[in-house]
């Protein structure tokens, strides 16, 4: 079983940044995919970041140049830095990882981009 629990969420105005973490039970698990996703009011759950194990990154389109997807393999712990956030950006950010072959989800950090 794995855990995983984010933080960093809050109320910003547009242009400001924020930094989601989101840490993992289990530090000696070795999990390849993590991610980040999000979900508007309304809206389907989207992709925003993904990270495998040996540093590649992939970005949706819309956050392309405005956030960054890190990890700690060590601690499997991913981050999210976003930076320029815009209104659009509100949403309930999810963390993702799979591990042996299942998925695993967070419990949502909210973050709320006021304009």
């Amino acid at each position: 079983q794995v855990q995983l629990v984010e933080s960093g969420g809050g109320l910003v105005q547009a242009g400001g940044s924020l930094r989601l973490s989101c840490a993992t039970s289990g530090s000696r698990l070795s999990i390849n995919t993590m991610a980040w996703f999000r979900q508007a009011p309304g809206k389907q759950r989207d992709l925003v970041a993904s990270t495998l194990r040996g540093g590649s990154t992939n970005y949706a389109d819309s956050v392309k140049g405005r956030f960054t997807i890190s990890r700690d393999n060590a601690k499997n712990t991913i981050y999210l830095q976003m930076n320029s956030l815009k209104p659009e950006d509100t949403a309930v950010y999810f963390c993702y990882a799979t591990y042996l072959g299942t998925p695993y989800w967070g419990q949502g950090t909210q973050v709320t981009v006021s304009s």
